[in-house]
């Protein structure tokens, strides 16, 4: 047997250990890589039945989204969070969110959110370029 051999993995090990760093690597929305603002658009509009985000972008079921990443969560003026929510100690950053969006109540137990989640990484990376386009006051950062 020569010396490569003799420190790598079997084949059924090797198959598996390489399965498992493929699922670390690609499940983790981070790693889905940029995101395309425009794209996030369309995948906004499952979240603009409860929240608002622009120029105009007011409260609704949901607080709107200016602004979003930096702020503390349970922040945005004018809206009745949950308790959960106001003492999660969340401050808004990309990994953040992207964990979040994924199942809010598992993040968040007690929110008010009862939006199942976004599964897809690209999805999540799309939609977070989309909500970062905006400033705190609604103008288009970008």
């Amino acid at each position: 047997m020569n010396d490569i051999a003799k420190i790598l993995p079997s084949g059924r090990t090797l198959s598996a250990a390489m399965a498992l760093l493929a699922c670390a690597l690609f499940a983790h929305p981070a790693m889905a890589g940029p995101g395309d603002a425009a794209a996030g658009k369309k995948v906004f509009k499952a979240c603009a039945a409860c929240h608002a985000i622009g120029p105009d972008a007011a409260n609704r079921v949901g607080p709107q989204l200016n602004g979003l990443i930096g702020r503390h969560a349970g922040t945005a003026p004018d809206y009745d969070y949950s308790a959960a929510m106001k003492n999660s100690g969340i401050t808004w950053d990309e990994q953040t969110f992207a964990r979040y969006i994924q199942s809010p109540r598992a993040m968040v137990p007690g929110t008010k959110m009862t939006f199942a989640g976004l599964k897809k990484p690209g999805d999540i990376a799309n939609v977070l370029a989309y909500i970062e386009s905006f400033d705190a006051g609604g103008a288009n950062a970008h």
